[in-house]
């Protein structure tokens, strides 16, 4: 686990999923956290399970400049300062592809995946530059890298965090703040029942059939989990990681390492898969082949 004893932190979306585990990951390391979120009544009771000595909850629509820097302020007058940023809130945004452009869509989404990491970290550079350093860690997506994981306008916005962070750690690098992107695939978290409209409460319940349904589709065999983010955000906000900068950090159970057949000894490729033949018989060709 990464050493985080004496650092501050405010992470956004931290009211579940990612969140909420990065939350739990980051006290356990000794952190003071202030957890942003629009959910009031999750944050309530952050606060009552961890204390107020430790957790801070900050009502935070991270669309909302001031929301934003009012929960940065929370951290600096509750902890004394702040050290790490995790851009982490966000949500599936608008399916509305290129035949139906949404502008409307397009553009909350955009505020919402965007707009907002630009933002809070802006907002965020002052309070870092007066505690001589900092560290900010922002949430792509492996629908940074390729198509086919998520709709179109959040992909675009998620690649858009990734090269984000690279061009900030540039920028910024000369005030001792690093900035790096983690880029989660298949995570069980409530974003997908979100995304299909559902009340959070039964996004929340769904987080529990992807998690159970998930592991077939990757190298790693399970379903990734909110905490397997937060571990990595944590090393990246550490110490640890103090000559990691500008860094786009792959956290997907080897779901992007190449095509199926690459991984799963049961699949036997594309070309087979469209000729119809299964590996079974596949393999009796070859035989045949060396027989003969």
């Amino acid at each position: 686990m990464a050493d985080l004893t004496g650092k501050t932190a405010v992470i956004t979306g931290a009211a579940s999923g990612i969140g909420l585990a990065s939350v739990e990951v980051f006290v356990a390391a000794g952190a003071k956290v202030v957890a942003a979120d629009i959910q009031e009544d999750k944050g309530a009771a952050l606060e009552a399970r961890f204390g107020t000595d430790t957790v801070r909850f900050a009502r935070c629509d991270v669309t909302s400049r001031e929301d934003l820097e009012a929960a940065l302020q929370t951290c600096v007058d509750a902890f004394g300062g702040l050290d790490i940023l995790f851009n982490n809130a966000g949500q599936g945004g608008t399916t509305a592809g290129v035949e139906d452009f949404d502008p409307e869509g397009f553009d909350a989404t955009v505020a919402l995946l965007l707009k907002s990491v630009f933002q809070a970290t802006h907002l965020a550079v002052p309070h870092f530059k007066a505690r001589g350093g900092g560290s900010v860690v922002n949430t792509s997506s492996i629908s940074a890298i390729s198509a086919g994981y998520a709709p179109i306008t959040y992909s675009i916005c998620k690649k858009g965090v990734a090269h984000f962070s690279k061009l900030a750690a540039a920028e910024l690098a000369k005030y001792q703040i690093r900035v790096n992107a983690v880029l989660p695939g298949f995570i069980a978290t409530s974003i997908f029942g979100a995304s299909l409209g559902l009340p959070r409460e039964q996004a929340d319940q769904m987080a529990e059939l992807v998690a159970q349904a998930g592991g077939a589709m990757q190298p790693a065999g399970r379903t990734g989990t909110g905490k397997d983010i937060a571990e990595m955000a944590a090393f990246l906000a550490s110490d640890a990681a103090s000559f990691v900068t500008g860094g786009e950090f792959l956290v997907d159970g080897g779901m992007t390492v190449g095509p199926r057949h690459s991984w799963d000894e049961n699949d036997a490729g594309p070309l087979l898969n469209a000729l119809g033949i299964s590996p079974e018989q596949a393999e009796q060709m070859r035989a045949a082949m060396k027989a003969g």
